[in-house]
């Protein structure tokens, strides 16, 4: 049971993204890496809510290591002001009602995560100061309408805008300040096993 589960949202692994969460891991004494390419899963919810999917054996495991860790991550590119279909899809898929939120008798919903922080690592070309015209809706629906409507009390977002144009010293700052807080989470995250950050990899 990995103390953080650090959740890659990227198709590419080559990505900066892929780069911010294994730099997180590597400065978190007990973190697991789950990057959703690497796992054998259909993304989309063909029923809506009015079947259940059978889960495949990779979203299974997954779904353990969520209920599992003490602390969530996610890792994920900005495109068209939402998440990839790959990361959305996973929410989709592994987000059930009865399973990680349910909605109480007066129909407020409950959430059945026990993580209690999260840490939101938010990337895109779009420059900081589009922000005002653009806003951040991702954010909202990351933060608010699915971890902490699933039970993570306290969601930390940390943009990283304007990375097409970065310079290679500021994505070197920014792969920096991800370990570092990496390591910074580690030492308050108790239950804490001297183990390696591992890859959960499909099938």
């Amino acid at each position: 049971m990995p103390a953080a589960l650090v959740i890659d949202g990227h198709p590419d692994p080559q990505s900066l993204t892929a780069a911010i969460a294994q730099r997180y891991a590597a400065g978190h004494p007990d973190a697991q890496v789950l990057a959703l390419r690497d796992l054998d899963f259909d993304p989309h919810l063909r029923f809506g809510y009015r079947a259940r999917m059978t889960l495949e054996p990779d979203l299974v495991s997954a779904k353990d290591a969520l209920h599992d860790a003490q602390r969530i991550i996610v890792a994920s590119p900005l495109w068209w002001g939402s998440v990839p279909a790959l990361l959305k899809g996973f929410f989709d898929r592994a987000f059930l009602p009865q399973q990680e939120y349910r909605y109480s008798s007066l129909g407020l919903p409950v959430g059945l995560i026990p993580a209690d922080r999260a840490r939101l690592f938010l990337l895109a070309d779009t420059p900081w100061f589009f922000l005002p015209f653009t806003g951040l809706p991702v954010q909202t629906q990351v933060a608010r309408n699915t971890l902490k409507l699933s039970g993570v009390r306290s969601v930390r977002t940390h943009r990283m805008l304007g990375v097409k144009d970065a310079s290679p010293a500021k994505i070197s700052r920014w792969l920096d300040r991800a370990e570092q807080l990496g390591a910074d989470d580690g030492r308050r995250d108790h239950s804490i096993r001297p183990a390696t950050a591992k890859a959960l990899v499909g099938r």
